[in-house]
């Protein structure tokens, strides 16, 4: 609060002292106004801007990097959302009490009934509304399962949605300030994020074959029509920001969040740095936080979360240091999940993280501990995997695979029986040995445990049963696995020299703790009350699926919903 007093006497020359209260003459600030006010230009942001827009009501959105997209504009941009028109137009059927089944049993007590119960029924209508107001279209990523297809109410076949291709030159010259991709497309390909586990098996699989054939095909096709061919968080974000244009709201990038401004015991407006001056936004309707998460904001992560910690191992946006967070706090908002995150093991690797979903799932691998130890699922929903690495004391790991894992499948980038770049050895990240024993050596692991686990474990996948960790048991587990391998496509034995150990880290594809919100998106202080004129949505926000993980896009999904329900109260 005493950040927010020094601020608000720099408004004294400019007639405010009175709203403040405050006397002391001081310089004064430039200021400008709006209905609304929204902090962050992700996919949180830019859907409570449009809908704020296309309710009649004057918006301007201010971010802090200097680009626009955030940690969205970087993913695969799955979306899970049950019963969404999307859904019902590929002939899914859906059902909204079974949905409401299933998130309860995967959140459980962890997030009041009432917000889950506003995620589910004002998320189909937030998809028909970005669908009529943008460009963005969506396709059904079909059989990504649910992370819990066995719990009630549970799809097998998925609820998951993503991006349809964009066409990039729809934005511009907005298109030079998209944020970057996580993961590049392969020049002259489209990709979907579905198509990917097929990609990882194009060497060894016919459907995998024919789908980089497809790919290459759509690349082909946009590149004769002059297209600029958009998928995944770069086709999210960038429709998001067309349909922004087209309804006129201006996006003011290199704009940091200094504060939230009130008056009256009311937020009416944010204190921006822009151009290098303190700028007072006023918001005659109200402020919706969107500004993401702390993950790269070390002493954040260190005063709230388990250690080992650190913002090497996330892959969120640079940008997101938990500026709205913060200044939410400032104004007296109650926070929650804040230990938590969207967790999954990573490789450290000396570019950056490598966010494990694929690698660890597919048979031929498996992860130990410092003791050459498993210790989990490795197939499990990726959150899963991490927590079980903090609960139990593993949070050093490797990922253990053969040569015969490396013939057949896509290592990150990296071709089958392509090496892997000096860069990784040199760091540490990858060890490599022509025996268990020597692999054990490099990985400082000891040799009789490391060996007695692999023989332990091509025992269970000749049989095709993991009798330690039921790997395989579960739909979900056989997503991103070769359904060539029999009699379990989740499990392969590894015999073929040389062996290689990837360093596993707890990484992360963001923080899932911030501002407490109720089911209207409005923060809250901790009595339960409501702070007047403040709203969040997105890592911003105290994430509803609670500290699990209820699909793909259990981030994105919601962060639109909450985002789309922010504005709507607005």
């Amino acid at each position: 609060m005493a950040d927010n007093l020094s601020r608000r006497k720099l408004f004294v020359g400019t007639g405010l002292a009175a709203a403040s209260g405050l006397v002391s003459p001081a310089p004064a600030m430039a200021a400008e106004e709006f209905d609304v006010v929204v902090v962050g230009a992700g996919a949180a942001g830019m859907t409570a801007a449009l809908t704020v827009a296309k309710r009649g009501l004057s918006c301007v959105v201010v971010e802090k990097a200097p680009v626009f997209g955030g940690s969205a504009a970087r993913s695969g941009a799955g979306i899970w959302i049950p019963c969404n028109p999307v859904l019902a137009a590929a002939g899914v059927r859906d059902d909204p009490q079974q949905a409401a089944a299933y998130l309860a049993a995967v959140v459980g007590d962890a997030v009041p009934a009432a917000r889950q119960n506003a995620f589910l029924s004002n998320g189909p209508a937030m998809i028909s509304f970005v669908m009529a107001n943008s460009p963005l279209r969506f396709r059904w990523m079909e059989g990504y399962s649910d992370y819990y297809p066995e719990l009630p109410g549970g799809m097998p076949n998925g609820r998951s949605i993503e991006p349809d291709m964009f066409d990039g030159n729809l934005l511009g010259p907005e298109l030079a300030r998209l944020n970057p991709p996580y993961i590049p497309t392969p020049p002259g390909l489209v990709v979907f994020s579905a198509d990917y586990k097929w990609l990882n098996l194009a060497a060894v699989n016919p459907k995998g074959t024919a789908v980089s054939a497809a790919c290459l095909a759509r690349g082909t096709e946009a590149a004769l029509k002059g297209q600029k061919p958009l998928t995944m968080g770069q086709s999210l974000a960038g429709a998001l920001r067309a349909g922004l244009l087209a309804a006129n709201v201006p996006v003011w990038l290199n704009t940091p969040l200094l504060d939230l401004h009130s008056e009256g015991g009311k937020v009416t407006g944010v204190v921006v740095s822009r151009g290098g001056t303190e700028t007072l936004v006023r918001a005659r309707r109200g402020v919706i936080v969107g500004s993401g998460g702390f993950e790269h904001n070390a002493s954040m992560r260190a005063q709230y979360q388990q250690q080992p910690i650190g913002t090497e191992w996330t892959v969120g946006a640079s940008s997101n240091t938990g500026d709205g967070i913060r200044a939410g706090a400032r104004a007296g908002a109650a926070l929650a999940l804040m230990d938590d995150a969207w967790w999954g093991p990573a490789i450290p690797l000396p570019e950056e993280p490598w966010f494990c979903l694929a690698e660890r799932t597919l048979p031929g691998g498996l992860i130990v501990n410092t003791a050459g130890q498993r210790f989990v699922n490795e197939a499990a929903p990726y959150s899963d995997v991490v927590h079980t690495m903090y609960q139990r004391g593993h949070t050093a790991a490797w990922l253990v695979v053969d040569q015969h894992y490396r013939n057949k499948y896509l290592f990150k980038d990296v071709l089958p029986t392509l090496p892997f770049p000096d860069a990784w050895y040199s760091s540490g990240a990858v060890v490599k040995s022509w025996t268990v024993d020597g692999l054990a050596t490099a990985m400082g692991v000891p040799q009789n445990a490391l060996r007695a686990t692999v023989s332990r474990f091509n025992g269970f996948a000749r049989s095709g049963d993991d009798a330690d960790f039921r790997r395989g048991e579960s739909v979900y587990d056989h997503y991103y696995t070769d359904p060539g391998v029999y009699p379990d496509s989740c499990l392969a034995p590894l015999w073929l020299a040389p062996y290689y150990a990837f360093k596993i880290v707890p990484g992360d594809l963001g923080t899932k703790g911030g501002l407490v919100t109720d089911a209207r998106a409005r923060v809250l202080r901790q009595d339960g009350s409501a702070i007047p004129g403040l709203y969040a949505a997105g890592n911003a926000s105290a994430a509803v699926m609670g500290r699990s993980y209820a699909g793909a896009g259990s981030t994105i999904g919601p962060a639109m919903t909450f985002g789309y329900i922010a504005g709507k109260d607005v």
